[in-house]
């Protein structure tokens, strides 16, 4: 059995900057995780690795937790700014010109506990997918 928060460490350090920059691979038999940053000199994850026993953790894209989840939240937050917010994320910056939109509303607060409340389910769900049993 393997802690989920070392599991939501991992996938936040995966997810932490855009697709294919951070990797973490999970050994499901040991629990051990390794990571590697194509930013810098972080490289656990060698080619000795027993890979039948171990799975990439997931970027958060991968789990609809990028945009998709911003315009679920638009969605039951923020309907009359739907069109509004669909034109931010047609440009660099979104995140943040979002974000500033959120905190005009009030609403900043409410868009973090909706995202980490969405990405822990998801998480999880993964998980159970791929046989890992956690221990919480």
């Amino acid at each position: 059995m393997i802690k989920f928060s070392d599991i939501e460490d991992a996938f936040f350090f995966v997810s932490s900057d855009r697709y294919g920059m951070h990797t973490a691979v999970l050994n499901k038999e040991t629990g051990q995780l390794y990571y590697r940053s194509e930013m810098g000199d972080l490289d656990e994850i060698s080619d000795d690795l027993d890979w039948d026993n171990c799975i990439g953790i997931p970027h958060k894209n991968e789990l609809g937790m990028g945009q998709e989840l911003v315009f679920e939240f638009v969605e039951n937050h923020l309907p009359d700014d739907y069109d509004w917010v669909r034109k931010i994320f047609r440009k660099q910056g979104a995140y943040g010109r979002f974000k500033n939109l959120l905190e005009s509303r009030g609403l900043l607060q409410n868009w973090y506990d909706f995202e980490n409340q969405q990405e822990e389910r998801a998480l999880r769900n993964w998980c159970k997918r791929n046989g890992i049993e956690l221990s919480d």
